[in-house]
Formats: structure tokens, sequence, C-alpha cells
């Protein structure tokens, strides 16, 4: 009885810190204005990361990029999985899946969001991502926490 006892003492404290983690997590994306994101390489290795504007929705973080990125090209290529480190490299982060996301909506609540988040530099790219979505020359990511 006393190994049950120690395994769910063990179990316990690992919820707790699973908890305590995501905590950190949702605090960070809700105060942070950069997240940093490694992508799978083909040595199935993370890359470097790479920071870059976001918009979080829960825990869903979506980034607006050029199709010719890394990170583009690795979810293309069949290897979605990625850490998003939030706020600095060494920040609170999680594991994650991303997929290349066609919304137009979605893409108007990024800008919007970019717009509010970043009002000193987002209206000299404002045009640049509204046409590049437009034309392709920029597209959307959606990072899900891997479960």
């Amino acid at each position: 009885m006393r190994g049950i006892g120690f395994l769910a003492a063990g179990l316990a404290v690992a919820v707790v810190a699973a908890a305590t983690a995501a905590t950190d997590v949702a605090k960070a994306l809700a105060d942070a204005k950069y997240v940093y994101i490694q992508s799978e390489r083909k040595s199935g290795q993370l890359g470097t990361p790479a920071e870059i504007w976001f918009y979080a929705d829960g825990d869903t973080v979506y980034v607006g990029t050029r199709p010719t990125s890394w990170r583009v090209r690795r979810i293309k290529a069949g290897r979605p999985k990625a850490r998003i480190a939030v706020g600095k490299v060494d920040g609170p982060a999680f594991d994650a899946t991303g997929e290349i996301v066609h919304d137009k909506a979605l893409e108007e609540r990024l800008m919007d969001a970019y717009a509010k988040k970043y009002p000193d530099r987002w209206p000299s790219y404002a045009d640049a991502f509204r046409d590049g979505f437009k034309s392709g020359d920029r597209v959307l990511i959606r990072y899900r926490p891997k479960r």
C-alpha cells in the first residue's frame, strides 16, 4: 500500500507542477510582446529560437510570416512540431503543433491585435501584412499546445 501512496503523491506533485507551468505560460502570453519559436529540423532537433510578433487566443498562438520562412517550410515538409518560449528565449514555454491556416477573419484579428500590441511599429508594417495575406506573400500559422 505504501508504494501506491508514494505513486499518488508523485502524481499529485506532477499535476501541480503542470498546472503552475500552464498558469505561467498563460500570464506570459497576456503580457509578452514576443514569442520565440523553435521549429523541427529534418534531424528531429529543434532549430534556433526565432523572435516574432504574435497574437494569442487563449493558449493558441498565431503568427503571420513569409511562406519562405523556415517555420513554414518545415510545416509544409510534415514537421509541425515546435517549442514556443514566451517573452524571452528562456521564458515560460510549451510544446506545440503548427499548421498553416487560411482564414480571413483570423488574419483580421491578428492584424487588429498587432495594431493594439505594437502601436509604434505596426503602422510601417500594416500594408505589407494586409497585402501579403491577400497575395500569398504572407501566411498565417496557428500553434496549438500539445496535450
